[in-house]
C-alpha cells in the first residue's frame, strides 16, 4: 500500500507518454486538447506572443497546480521528463546526490529571456517538448540530443530535469514555496537513507532529514521505500527554518535578472535579423512571414509527422525551421486541411480556421511559357479558380486568387509551372 501513490503516478505517467507518442506520429487528440499542448514552453509563448485565452489558462492551471502541489508536471505531463524516468527504470542505477546547481537559473534566464523578446532561437535547442518531439519524429538532432540526455540518466538519473531544462528552473522556484511539499517527519525518521537511495532527482538529505523541493520532481517513490513512514506529502505542520535572504542571495538574483534583461535585448535583435540570412521558402498558412516563423517554431516535428501530403520539410541548410517542400510527399498543400495550424502547440503556425487558410495566400504560381503544353489541366484542378485557358493559349493566372497550394504544379504534365514564395501571407 506504501507504494500505492507511486505506482498510480507512473501509470498516469506511462500512459501520458504514450499519449504524446501518439500526438506525434498521429495527431491523437483527447478530450478536444492534443497532449502536447500542455507543454510549458509552447504555452507560455502562445501567451505571451498572439495572446490566447487557452493556452493563457492552462498555462494558468500548471503555475496554480505547482503552487498548491510542487512539480508534478515533470513528472506527469512532461514526456522529455516520463521518458527519462522510464530510462531509469530499465539501466537500474542508484541513486546518487545530484545537487543543485545555479547555473540552471541563468541558462533559464537566457532562454526564456530570449524568447520574451522575440526568439525561439536558444530555447528550440534545450526545450525539454522540443527535444522530445524533435526525437520521435526521428529528427538528427532530436536523436542526438535524446541520446545525450539519456547517457546521462546512466550516470546522474535526473540530472537534466534538475540542473539544465529551463522549464524545470522555473517550475522549481514556484514548487519552493508550494503548498504542499515532501518533508521528513523528524520523530520517525532514523537516518537508514533509504528515501535518499530512491530519489532519482537527489534532492534528499538524510543525514540532515531535509528534502529540497525545489529540485524534487514529486515521483513520489520515496513515500513507498521509508520502512517507518517518516517520508510525508502534504503541509508540513512547522518550517525547518525562517526565511532568510543572504546577501550572497542577494548578488545571485540581481545577476540573473541582468542577464534576463540583456537576453530579452538580444532575443529582440535575433528576432530582427536572424531569419534574413535564408533564402526565400514557403510557409504553411498561418505562419505569416519567414521572420516570424524563424523566430516562433520550436521545431518540435509535430506538423511534420502530421501533415497528410507529406510537403512539410523539417528545418535544413535552407532555413532553420520547419517549411514546406512541393518537391516531396504528394507536391502540394490540401485546399480541405489545415491539420498544421491545428496542432502546433507553440502558435508559429496561428490557429486559423479552414476558410482562412483557404483564402490565404503563402505563394505565387506562375507558369513558364516555353515549356507549357497549353493541356489545360492546372485551369481544371485549381481549387480557387485562379487559372483560366482559352482554345489554343497557354493558361493565366489570376495573381488576385492564386494562394500558392500548388495544386497546378503537381497537375502540370511538362514541369511547367513553379511556385514561389511571398514575403508576408495575406487573405485573398
Amino acid at each position: 500500500m506504501k507504494k500505492l501513490p507511486y505506482r498510480i503516478r507512473l501509470t498516469i505517467a506511462g500512459a501520458v507518454l504514450a499519449l504524446a507518442v501518439a500526438a506525434v506520429w498521429g495527431g491523437l487528440k483527447f478530450v478536444s486538447v492534443y497532449p502536447l499542448d500542455t507543454q510549458f514552453a509552447a504555452l507560455f509563448q502562445r501567451t505571451v506572443f498572439d495572446f490566447s485565452i487557452a493556452a493563457a489558462v492552462l498555462l494558468g492551471s500548471i503555475i496554480l497546480l505547482t503552487l498548491l502541489f510542487g512539480r508534478f508536471y515533470c513528472s506527469l505531463l512532461c514526456p522529455f521528463g516520463i521518458l527519462q524516468e522510464f530510462a531509469a527504470l530499465i539501466f537500474r542505477r542508484k541513486n546518487k546526490p545530484v545537487g543543485n546547481y545555479k547555473f540552471k537559473y541563468f541558462l533559464a534566464a537566457l532562454t526564456f529571456g530570449a524568447l520574451i523578446g522575440g526568439s525561439a532561437l536558444l530555447i528550440r535547442y534545450i526545450d525539454p517538448y522540443t527535444i522530445f518531439g524533435s526525437a520521435v519524429s526521428l529528427s538528427a538532432f532530436g536523436l542526438v540530443a535524446a541520446i545525450a540526455v539519456i547517457v546521462l540518466v546512466f550516470f546522474k538519473n535526473r540530472f537534466f530535469c534538475t540542473n539544465i531544462c529551463p522549464v524545470g528552473a522555473v517550475l522549481g522556484l514556484i514548487s519552493k514555496v508550494s503548498l504542499n511539499k515532501i518533508y521528513i517527519d523528524n520523530n520517525n525518521c532514523v537516518s537508514c537513507g533509504l528515501c535518499a537511495k530512491s530519489c532519482p532527482a537527489g534532492c534528499i538529505d538524510s543525514k540532515e532529514k531535509r528534502v529540497d523541493n525545489e529540485t524534487c520532481i514529486k515521483c513520489l517513490k520515496c513515500l513507498g521505500e521509508c520502512r517507518k513512514g517518516a517520508m510525508k506529502y502534504g503541509i508540513r505542520p512547522k518550517e525547518e527554518q525562517k526565511f532568510n535572504f543572504k546577501r550572497r542571495e542577494f548578488i545571485k538574483a540581481a545577476s540573473i535578472f541582468v542577464v534576463l534583461g540583456l537576453a530579452v535585448k538580444a532575443g529582440a535583435q535575433i528576432a530582427a535579423n536572424t531569419a534574413k540570412k535564408f533564402k526565400d521558402v514557403i510557409f504553411p498558412a498561418g505562419a505569416v512571414n519567414e521572420n516570424r516563423m524563424f523566430n516562433k517554431c520550436l521545431n518540435c516535428n509535430l506538423c511534420v509527422e502530421n501533415c497528410p501530403n507529406k510537403i512539410i520539410e523539417k528545418a535544413d541548410k535552407d532555413f532553420g525551421t520547419i517549411h514546406l517542400n512541393y518537391d516531396k510527399g504528394e507536391g502540394f498543400c490540401k485546399y480541405d486541411c489545415h491539420k498544421c495550424s491545428d496542432v502546433c502547440p507553440s502558435g508559429a503556425i496561428k490557429k486559423i480556421t479552414l476558410e482562412e487558410k483557404q483564402k490565404t495566400r503563402i505563394g505565387m504560381a506562375m507558369i513558364i511559357p516555353d515549356k507549357c503544353s497549353k493541356c489545360g489541366v492546372c485551369a481544371y484542378d485549381c481549387p480557387v479558380g485562379a487559372i483560366t485557358k482559352s482554345d489554343g493559349k497557354i493558361p493565366v493566372i489570376d495573381g488576385s486568387k492564386c494562394i500558392g497550394c500548388g495544386r497546378c504544379r503537381k497537375s502540370c504534365t511538362s514541369d511547367a509551372i513553379e511556385v514561389f514564395a511571398v514575403r508576408e501571407q495575406v487573405m485573398v
